[in-house]
């Protein structure tokens, strides 16, 4: 009766050993001979070898690393699973160092935080990117914002035509907020901080901000993150709004006029962004500014001249028309002559976006009367749309009666008439005369950056300098 289970325990030996071999493999000529007390001692081995291999493998599956910030930027944070290191066989691929920050949502599972401000502001700065913007045109509208003390008020969103637009510019938004910081640290650490040699100067004190205040968070990113701050002093902080980018499909997924025009550019489409951007963010900014990144730079803050204004004015400036002087009637000829310059509007947030909700009808109507779909211009809607009384009634429209000034005369400006000029147009909207346009600008850029780059104390700052 015994000689069975003698026989079953001799089967279970030698399948505990056969697995014991396969962790702890001896050499093939030799025979293995063991007592009854080894045999214990082996089978208590391989089972303490079998656990020790399953902790191991469930401590690297379940451990996660955080990747740390190094810059003042906050970015989400990216984990990634150390299995990935110890099974490079499976086809994980190792990781790389990335050139710009993990990225973050902007709003609501939308957009992209390029960098989250100190606090929350009450102006916001929004940039549409045409499509034919270049990253010597992007850079050279942030290097210009950032040195114009604007971003010390105010939140700057950027509006892109296409998600590889915005990844393609990323890299660029970044290293500018970089320079950013460098001109921060090196004026914090002197006794000047930034004194305005010329119009192009950068003055640090507009960022630093006195007394000790209970500030607001921003509404960028995630609630409750902290924020980059380099004071030295308790009393006084430093200040500076966020930078974050959306892509046109994320607030018109459904390309609203695409079933009006065969071909929506930018220019149009960005209208149709404006009621989802401008209607979630409507109790968080008192005052918003439309800009052509293209065509237009900020020298100095030119929100000041609505903050004492209504919540329903709008400011807009006027252009010459080329074809004003082809009109048959003098009726005609006076109307079209001047055309509302529609690269830049500004005013209080409920006008803004009430002129904005009117100008998307607007371009739908003139689409459906219009024959040649292709004829449809955006100033020339909104000029219709301005000079349309009943439509906009709602809205408190005020007319400057100065002209935006050119780039070529930004070289004649002195530091004191920056406030006189705080915006500066790079070149007309002219369709016929584009090639010449890029060329002109191109040739502009590179002028601005050199007189940037020809400031001593601050051209370590950047690296193209």
């Amino acid at each position: 009766m015994g000689f069975p289970a003698k026989a079953n325990t001799n089967k279970e030996s030698k399948g505990a050993m056969r697995l014991f071999l396969v962790f702890f493999p001896q050499h093939p000529n030799k025979t293995i001979r063991r007592t009854s007390s080894g045999l214990l001692f082996t089978k208590a081995l391989f089972t303490i070898s079998l656990c020790a291999l399953f902790l191991l493998l469930f401590t690297l599956s379940t451990f996660q690393v955080e990747l740390e910030p190094s810059n003042p930027i906050l970015p989400r944070s990216r984990r990634f699973s150390s299995s990935h290191w110890f099974f490079p066989v499976l086809g994980h691929k190792p990781l790389q160092r990335r050139k710009t920050p993990a990225a973050s949502f902007a709003l609501q599972g939308m957009g992209t935080l390029y960098r989250r401000g100190t606090k929350a502001m009450n102006d916001l700065v929004v940039g549409h990117v045409v499509e034919d913007v270049g990253e010597d045109d992007l850079r050279l509208f942030l290097r210009v914002l950032h040195r114009s003390g604007v971003t010390s008020r105010a939140d700057t969103v950027f509006l892109f035509g296409s998600s590889s637009l915005s990844s393609r510019f990323s890299f660029v938004i970044h290293e500018e907020n970089d320079s950013f910081f460098n001109l921060i640290r090196h004026y914090n650490g002197s006794t000047g901080k930034g004194l305005r040699g010329s119009v192009l100067s950068f003055d640090s004190t507009q960022f630093w901000k006195s007394g000790k205040k209970e500030v607001k968070e921003t509404v960028w990113g995630k609630k409750g993150r902290g924020s980059y701050s380099n004071s030295t002093n308790e009393s006084t902080r430093l200040t500076y709004g966020s930078v974050v980018g959306f892509d046109v499909h994320e607030l018109d997924p459904e390309n609203s006029l695409a079933g009006f025009l065969d071909h929506v550019p930018m220019s149009l489409r960005r209208w149709a962004c404006y009621p989802m951007l401008l209607g979630r963010l409507r109790r968080n900014f008192k005052h918003v500014l439309l800009l052509d990144v293209k065509n237009s730079m900020l020298l100095s803050d030119p929100l000041g001249r609505v903050r004492n204004r209504s919540p329903e004015s709008v400011y807009i400036w006027t252009k010459e028309s080329s074809s004003g002087k082809h009109s048959k009637r003098n009726s005609e000829k006076t109307q079209s002559h001047h055309l509302v310059n529609s690269g830049i509007l500004m005013g209080g947030a409920r006008g803004i976006r009430r002129l904005s909700n009117a100008m998307l009808t607007e371009i739908v109507r003139a689409t459906m009367q219009h024959r040649k779909k292709s004829s449809i211009s955006e100033s020339g809607v909104l000029s219709q749309l301005v000079g349309n009384g009943h439509i906009l009634k709602n809205v408190n429209l005020i007319k400057s009666t100065e002209s935006i000034q050119e780039v070529s005369s930004l070289m004649g400006l002195s530091p004191n008439s920056a406030s006189d000029y705080s915006i500066i147009q790079r070149g007309n909207n002219n369709n016929n005369n584009n090639n010449n346009n890029n060329n002109n600008n191109h040739d502009l850029n590179s002028v601005i950056m050199k007189l940037i780059c020809l400031i001593e104390v601050e051209s370590s700052a950047y690296r193209d300098c």
